[in-house]
């Protein structure tokens, strides 16, 4: 295998959301980007949405089908596994191995968290709110998606009207999505992927950005006291060479699971690597929308012109409600006397979940609540001395368990789910409430933790690895709190604080680079 030496200002591992937010913000901020994937870039624009392909638009089944395709089993359970209850144990974790990453194909949810149940204190309120903003600004985040379907509608007031006692801040509201109708075809929706949180270094022609597909980071190197990483180790899986990239600044952004994993690989191992790994346990079931709802909607002044129309078009369809009617995306979010998340949509179904053809789909809702665990040391993610993945990289493996403060939750969580799906309907047959297999919310956290004390953190409040100087993380896993709503907005407002830290660091290369007032990306292309 041949060997090439690169200099670059910033490398970046990992292409996802909060990736690109670093990449992004460090190139605007001046500095030229080396951003590596040791998986494949799946669409033109790299880290696109990959529902933003027509034939996937409308339909939950087909598109599902494509997602478990791209989902690569993270760990080889041990030969006990059989003794273990599967609605614990994480080891049907998963991870996808793509340029744009877990984007090609989430859901989209981008709720803040809850500023004294979820968020980090060790980010002071009024900089979280600013964070937030700015990161809903890239994320392309709205509440207007399906805000006008009659579905949407329905299920709002319903919930609405069963959930009087709540506060108007935690009340039944509009799911925030980062996803935008199309103007040039409202029936359709533009996902955002990496792609838009790259912006314009998605369309290339950069000289500070280069992003190098099926490029697998093998390692970082440290200087021999650890205090700094000397390069970096790169397997390019395209033309089989080793790149040896040296850069100023090394950014991991690989998820929750791969980038402890590499820092393993690398020798970095701090004690609290891997540990106070929480992961959100999910009630899940499916609601018929009932009759009485369903007779509402013909008599329901709003959509009139609506149901007439559709009539008209249809006049032997039995429902009232139009067949393009985009599904609902409804919130309850997170509060203190109710720790749980609550989407109320449709998505991808789950392996288990069976299409019932006898029931219109227009019918039908998804209900998920999430809920939350308590940060425990002994909950971790571990990687193994004599056993490699499919990559060669040290094989993960999971402890996990609940505490009996967990589990009480979760029975509470679990009864309000029921509560809400009699206010919506009958449940669909085979989709009765259940609590779905870890790691399906693909939502862990922690495993590389923030914080202020480097024996129970990886990283400071400024995302730098504890006791290295030109290392820093990125994603779920610097998320040191409990968490119940979704974490990709959280993680891209963290990013972005990062990155703009390691710009006000200076630019720590010979004085000959520092006098260039444009920094060159030195990659031949």
């Amino acid at each position: 295998m041949s060997h090439q030496r690169i200099e670059v200002d910033v490398l970046v591992v990992g292409s996802g959301p909060v990736g690109a937010t670093f990449a992004r913000t460090l190139v605007e901020g001046g500095r030229s980007v080396m951003m590596v994937d040791a998986g494949p870039q799946l669409s033109r624009r790299p880290g696109e949405h990959l529902k933003n392909h027509f034939s996937y638009q409308h339909s939950h089944e087909r598109f599902g089908a494509l997602v478990r395709g791209h989902l690569h089993p993270l760990s080889n359970p041990a030969h006990d596994a059989a003794e273990r209850d599967p609605m614990i144990s994480l080891d049907a974790g998963v991870a996808t191995y793509a340029v744009g990453g877990m984007a090609t194909h989430w859901t989209g949810v981008t709720p803040r968290h809850h500023p004294s149940v979820e968020r980090s204190d060790a980010i002071a309120a009024a900089e979280w709110d600013q964070l937030y903003g700015e990161a809903e600004a890239l994320l392309d985040t709205g509440t207007s998606l399906t805000e006008d379907a009659v579905s949407h509608q329905v299920v709002l007031a319903a919930l609405a009207s069963e959930y009087p006692e709540l506060p108007a801040a935690y009340g039944v509201r509009h799911l925030p999505m980062a996803a935008r109708r199309r103007t040039d075809n409202p029936r359709l929706v533009r996902w955002t992927g990496a792609d838009t949180v790259l912006g314009p270094l998605a369309d290339g022609g950069r000289d500070e950005f280069v992003l190098r597909e099926q490029h697998l980071c093998r390692r970082l190197v440290p200087s021999a006291d650890g205090s700094w990483i000397e390069y970096a180790e790169i397997e390019d899986q395209v033309d089989w060479r080793t790149l040896h990239v040296t850069a100023s600044t090394y950014v991991l952004a690989c998820g929750a699971v791969l980038t402890p994993q590499l820092l393993y690989a690398s020798g970095v191992r701090p004690p609290a690597l891997g540990r106070y790994l929480t992961e959100q346990p999910v009630a899940f079931c499916q609601v018929v929308l009932g009759d009485d709802l369903v007779d509402g909607v013909a008599a329901d002044a709003r959509f009139a012109e609506r149901v007439a129309a559709h009539r008209a078009r249809h006049p032997g369809d039995p429902l009232p409600i139009p067949l393009d009617d985009a599904d609902p995306n409804v919130w309850i979010p997170v509060s203190r006397d109710r720790p749980w998340h609550c989407q109320i949509h449709r998505d991808l179904p789950y392996a288990d979940t069976a299409p019932n053809a006898e029931i219109d789909n227009r019918l039908v809702v998804d209900l998920r609540w999430f809920g939350l665990v308590d940060p425990s040391p002994a909950n971790r993610v571990w990687f193994s001395d004599t056993e490699q993945d499919v990559f060669g990289l040290p094989r993960p493996g999971f402890e996990f368990s609940l505490s009996d403060q967990d589990r009480e939750r979760q029975h509470r969580m679990m009864a309000d789910l029921r509560r809400a799906a009699a206010a919506l309907g009958s449940y669909l047959p085979g989709s009765e409430p259940r609590f779905v297999v870890p790691t399906l919310p693909l939502h862990i956290a922690g495993t590389v933790r923030m914080g202020t004390d480097a024996d129970t953190s990886v990283v400071d409040p400024g995302s730098k690895v504890w006791g290295v100087r030109n290392l820093y993380l990125g994603g779920n896993g610097l998320i040191p709190t409990p968490t119940a709503s979704n974490p990709t907005l959280t993680s891209v407002a963290m990013a972005l604080r990062a990155a703009r830290g390691i710009l006000r660091t200076g630019h720590p290369f010979s004085a000959e680079r520092r006098a260039d007032e444009r920094p060159r990306l030195l990659v031949p292309r």
